[in-house]
């Protein structure tokens, strides 16, 4: 299988970042393209019982810089770490990461996902959305999902 498009989730995390190395090889094997998914859960969903506080305006206006802050970090990496990939987009979206994810694969016929798994050195991922999320995506995933080790070297 070779694939022509990589859909990259990422939380940012440091295992994740750390897993771009992985993605570019993949890419430059393959000349598959990339596409970078950060996924931002809707925080409106978790405080209905909490009553009003805060209220949906702060948590709207912390979601907004949420999402400009996750692109601008995503363009960071991109032009650090991946500027060699012949084709690479960036997305990202609000919901639930499994189907957000799900989802992306299908509007941008990804044919591979690649995840961290978790970082030794920091312990990073474990406990973050996307790896919470990890179980249900290998078993539901339409495609192969690649889980690959952040602090080895891509092959």
């Amino acid at each position: 299988m070779e694939p022509k498009t990589i859909l990259w989730p990422t939380d940012l995390s440091k295992s994740s970042i750390d897993s771009a190395k992985h993605v570019l090889s993949l890419s430059r094997k393959y000349g598959a393209g990339v596409v970078m998914l950060y996924v931002a859960v809707n925080l409106c969903d978790f405080f209905p019982a909490y009553g009003n506080y805060p209220s949906p305006n702060v948590l709207k206006d912390f979601q907004s810089w949420e999402l400009q802050h996750a692109r601008e970090q995503m363009e960071h990496v991109c032009e650090r770490d991946l500027k060699e990939c012949p084709n690479l987009e960036i997305e990202v979206v609000q919901g639930d990461p499994v189907e957000e994810i799900l989802e992306m694969v299908k509007k941008k016929d990804a044919d591979m996902i690649v995840v961290a798994g978790r970082n030794k050195k920091t312990g990073a991922a474990k406990g973050t959305y996307l790896a919470e999320a990890m179980g249900d995506l290998i078993h539901l995933a339409p495609v192969p999902v690649l889980v690959v080790n952040p602090d080895t070297p891509p092959v």
